[in-house]
């Protein structure tokens, strides 16, 4: 009997142990931050990124920054109008080449922007 009612306990402490910590812990969540985005765009212009990664980083909604959501669904827009997937496959640039000078002024125009907000930070 006392055997019975030590493994019950333990059993019951480790059961209760697991649910408290499920009920404690929380979905991860993903932050697309303009590094995220810059990164992608940098290797999207080097003919480095594959259409996979692309999607990961562009495909995600970004919630917490407007502008950033601005800038992604510009970005998307761009493998929409000028997105060669298929090609990347085979090693050559994931976008047209009207789409990566695209490409390269909105990068441009985030960079400026995030250095532009970094240093309002810094100076606050």
């Amino acid at each position: 009997m006392a055997l019975y009612l030590l493994v019950l306990g333990v059993c019951t402490l480790v059961f209760g142990s697991m649910i408290g910590i499920l009920l404690l812990s929380r979905t991860p969540r993903y932050r697309t931050e303009p590094k995220h985005l810059l990164e992608i765009f940098d290797k999207t212009l080097e003919g480095k990124a594959s259409e996979t990664e692309w999607n990961v980083v562009v495909g995600y909604p970004v919630r917490h920054d407007d502008y950033l959501e601005s800038v992604r669904r510009r970005a998307q827009r761009l493998m929409d109008e000028h997105g060669r997937p298929w090609q990347a496959a085979r090693g050559q640039p994931l976008l047209s080449k009207a789409g990566c000078e695209e490409l390269a002024a909105l990068r441009e125009h985030l960079a400026s922007h995030t250095a532009l907000r970094d240093k309002q930070h810094l100076d606050a």
